[in-house]
């Protein structure tokens, strides 16, 4: 698996954007990956030092879509990775 696999997106939101000051990040990552593969994936994409990861898992939401077919949104999962102090902000939630 590569990085990029393993990272799905950001996710952003108010309180994301207020732990992002904090050195706080929140993604969407593959439901597959561990802590280790998520601080690595972050640390060659991103060229930032990772102290700590925290994930949690979720289940996707019973939906209904017409009358009868009753349907499932997909399970994913949520990882928050503390970068160093001393470590660069990530740019892509810079200006947000």
């Amino acid at each position: 698996m590569t990085p990029y696999d393993i990272i799905i997106r950001p996710i952003i939101t108010e309180k994301s954007m207020m732990d992002a000051q904090e050195k706080r990040y929140t993604f969407q990552v593959n439901k597959d990956a561990n802590k280790y593969q998520i601080k690595d994936a972050v640390e060659k994409i991103f060229g930032v030092k990772v102290l700590r990861v925290n994930t949690m898992n979720y289940d996707g939401k019973v939906k209904r879509v017409g009358r009868f077919n009753p349907g499932k949104r997909p399970d994913w999962k949520k990882a928050i990775v503390v970068v160093s102090p001393d470590s660069k902000e990530i740019q892509f939630f810079e200006g947000m």
